[in-house]
């Protein structure tokens, strides 16, 4: 089974590092987030890079406060066909807030690792744990 990140759906078991935060657009719980002009979905993509921050707890939409984790995150559920240990990016493309296990690889293209897969369908999510990068 290929990876895939349904974007619904995410179980988070333990969230550390909890703020409130002001959303700049919608959000999906467990998507990763970043801030650029606000709080919004990452995106891993050259021309519109925002780097992975933090993970929202919870949906939102633009103006609301929600609360979003920028320590370690347990996830489960919402992304599917991982391979154990394989590494975490934030998608490139139109795949905001979403998560591959692709390396982006565009000149430019934001390809910080922001967590790993523990099984199948589980994550252990990081978003701070290195330096932002770029390819």
């Amino acid at each position: 089974m290929a990876f895939a990140d349904s974007q619904a759906s995410a179980q988070i078991f333990y969230g550390d590092g909890e703020a409130s935060i002001e959303l700049a657009g919608t959000v999906t719980k467990g998507d990763i987030l970043g801030n650029s002009g606000g709080w919004k979905r990452a995106l891993a993509t050259v021309s519109s890079v925002v780097q992975g921050r933090c993970v929202a707890s919870e949906d939102g939409v633009s103006g609301q406060r929600i609360s979003a984790y920028f320590g370690t995150v347990l996830m489960d559920d919402r992304l599917s066909g991982g391979t154990k240990g394989s590494a975490l990016y934030v998608a490139e493309g139109t795949d905001n807030g979403e998560y591959t296990e692709t390396a982006p690889t565009t000149t430019g293209d934001a390809n910080k690792i922001v967590g790993y897969m523990v099984g199948a369908s589980l994550a252990v999510i990081r978003p701070n744990m290195n330096d932002d990068s770029v390819a």
